[in-house]
C-alpha cells in the first residue's frame, strides 16, 4: 500500500539550529513516537528499533535510515525501511526542506512511503489517520527540543 504526506511546521529557532537538531540522533530519539533505540552508523545514516500501535497491530520495527542530498542548513533526503515481522514492512523516504521566515525556521515535509503485511490490510484510512497522529507527535515534540 502507498501512502504520501506532506506538511510544513514553523518553528522559533534559527534555521542552523534547527538542521543540528534534526542530525542529533538524542534528540531524534526523545522526538520519534515509539524509539527504543536510534544510533548513528558510519554511512550517514541511523539503525533504529521503534514500536508502534496502528489500530489492533502493534509491532516492533527494527530498520536502518538514510540520509542523502545533504544541503546544510536547508535539507536532506531520508530514506528509511523497517521490518515489523508478522506485522509486516515499512519503507519510504521524505525530502524535508528549511527556510528562514518570520524570526525563524519553515520546515517542510514531502513523504512517500510503502507498507506491506497486515498493516498494509488495516486499511487507508486508519493507516493515514495514524501516519499523520505519529508527524503530529514527532513534529510537536521537535518543535519543544529545537525551542530549548
Amino acid at each position: 500500500m502507498a501512502m504520501t504526506m506532506n506538511g510544513e511546521v514553523q518553528l522559533a529557532a534559527p534555521r542552523e539550529t534547527v538542521w543540528e537538531k534534526l542530525n542529533d540522533p538524542e534528540v531524534l530519539k526523545s522526538c520519534i513516537p515509539g524509539c527504543e533505540e536510534l544510533e548513528r552508523t558510519e554511512d550517514n545514516g541511523f539503525r533504529a528499533v521503534a514500536k508502534i500501535k496502528v489500530g489492533p497491530v502493534s509491532a516492533r520495527f527494527k530498520g536502518k535510515v538514510t540520509l542523502s542530498d545533504l544541503d546544510p542548513p536547508n535539507g536532506y533526503k531520508i530514506s528509511g525501511e523497517g521490518e515489523g515481522g508478522i506485522a509486516g514492512f515499512a519503507k519510504g523516504g521524505a525530502v524535508v526542506g528549511l527556510t528562514d521566515k518570520d524570526g525563524g525556521t519553515l520546515l517542510s515535509y514531502n513523504v512517500d512511503a510503502q507498507i506491506g503485511g497486515k498493516l498494509a490490510q488495516l486499511g487507508q484510512r486508519l493507516i493515514n489517520g495514524t501516519a499523520k497522529k505519529l508527524a503530529d507527535e514527532f513534529f510537536a515534540a521537535f518543535a519543544r527540543a529545537v525551542q530549548g
